[in-house]
């Protein structure tokens, strides 16, 4: 996934109504702005969240 896909995702899931933590809340938003790329276990965590979120992936271009 790159950023611009890791970004739609993350806004889409805070524009759902997925109910969702201050901490969640915050990881998303990092994940929006900052093209740091995830450590594994970030990895895991956002792969939840979408799922969660019933959030689709865009394909990888």
């Amino acid at each position: 996934m790159n950023f611009e896909q890791q970004r739609a995702a993350a806004l889409a899931i805070l524009s759902s109504n997925m109910k969702a933590s201050r901490k969640c809340g915050s990881f998303l938003g990092q994940c929006a702005v900052d093209d740091t790329p995830l450590t594994e276990r970030q990895e895991r965590w956002f792969g939840q969240l979408v799922e969660k979120a019933g959030i689709e992936l865009e394909a990888a271009q």
